[in-house]
């Protein structure tokens, strides 16, 4: 794993706020965008899709994740978030545990469209994942 450069983090966040445009949020009206860093420098999108079955919508940070993983990626350093709100969100659970599957400290840099971030590592979002360990 590399270290996330605060260019990085920038090319990250802007390729979230341009993905946010293309969400897909009839029922909530709460645009997401997401772009995942691969660790060989790719940058992966994906925006949040709902569905009026509510069940089946699907968050940007996993569109972004399984457009990389669909595209051979399986080891990231990085992945942003942007939405429109006061103050930065971080990702829901179900996309804590899924991100964590591929890199358990993977940084999480999250914006909103006026310019506002903050970057955790995932592992301090969700301390303790379930993996592999406990399933063998």
């Amino acid at each position: 794993m590399r270290l996330l450069t605060e260019m990085d983090g920038e090319r990250l966040l802007q390729a979230a706020k341009k993905t946010r445009n293309l969400a897909h949020a009839p029922y909530s009206g709460f645009q997401v965008g997401a772009a995942i860093l691969a660790e060989d420098g790719t940058v992966f999108s994906g925006c949040n899709i709902e569905n009026s079955s509510y069940g089946l919508t699907i968050c940007a940070e996993r569109v972004a994740l399984f457009k990389a993983v669909s595209e051979g990626s399986v080891s990231f350093d990085a992945i942003a978030l942007v939405t429109d709100t006061d103050e930065p969100v971080m990702p829901c659970g179900a996309c804590r545990q899924v991100l964590a599957e591929f890199n358990p400290d993977m940084i999480v840099v999250s914006g909103t469209i006026r310019g506002k971030s903050v970057s955790r590592k995932l592992s301090e979002l969700l301390p303790e994942p379930f993996g592999k360990k406990h399933i063998s």
